[in-house]
């Protein structure tokens, strides 16, 4: 399955913080890309820092219109939306789970009604006011039924060894 995000606004300021683990558990839990608009330009930074030193080729692209992401999109991917409003999950994961590729929607402020009305899905991790976080989190992990934790990022510059007590990294040498 191919996963994509879009982060939909952002609050100015306060949202930097959670725009940055949206894009940061769309990495490690699996997604190829995150679109994003309204952003703060140091986001990219952290993220290129976390691929050149954990690996792998997550991709993030600045857009100016949701509408054009969603538009390309429509034919090719299916599009889920995560709100409090929607299905729950526990209902259609398995419906999901099917699909070929799929872009998540994750808003930051009130979303337009036309996202509701141009998903395929409209996803509920439980019916509460919660974190866009961890409903993403949550999502992916159940969409991809845990998978994502065996994948290896290439070219990093440290791995984890999982360790019952204390910390394991090693360094790799990157090669250019």
């Amino acid at each position: 399955m191919n996963i994509e995000v879009l982060r939909i606004g952002q609050r100015v300021v306060r949202d930097d913080r959670v725009t940055t683990h949206v894009a940061l558990v769309a990495r490690a839990f699996g997604a190829s890309k995150i679109y994003m608009n309204e952003i703060n330009p140091e986001i990219l930074d952290t993220l290129n820092k976390i691929n050149d030193t954990w690996g792998g080729k997550f991709t993030i692209e600045f857009i100016t219109k949701w509408k054009d992401v969603i538009n390309s999109k429509k034919n090719i991917s299916k599009i889920v939306h995560l709100t409090m409003y929607g299905e729950n999950i526990n209902e259609i994961e398995s419906d999901i789970q099917k699909e070929e590729n799929v872009l998540i929607v994750v808003g930051a402020e009130k979303v337009p009604r036309e996202i509701y009305e141009q998903a395929d899905y409209n996803v509920s991790i439980g019916n509460q006011p919660h974190s866009e976080i961890s409903a993403l989190a949550i999502l992916l992990d159940r969409i991809q039924k845990g998978k994502q934790f065996e994948k290896k990022f290439s070219n990093s510059k440290r791995d984890i060894i999982p360790s019952k007590n204390g910390k394991n990294v090693i360094e790799n040498k990157k090669m250019d």
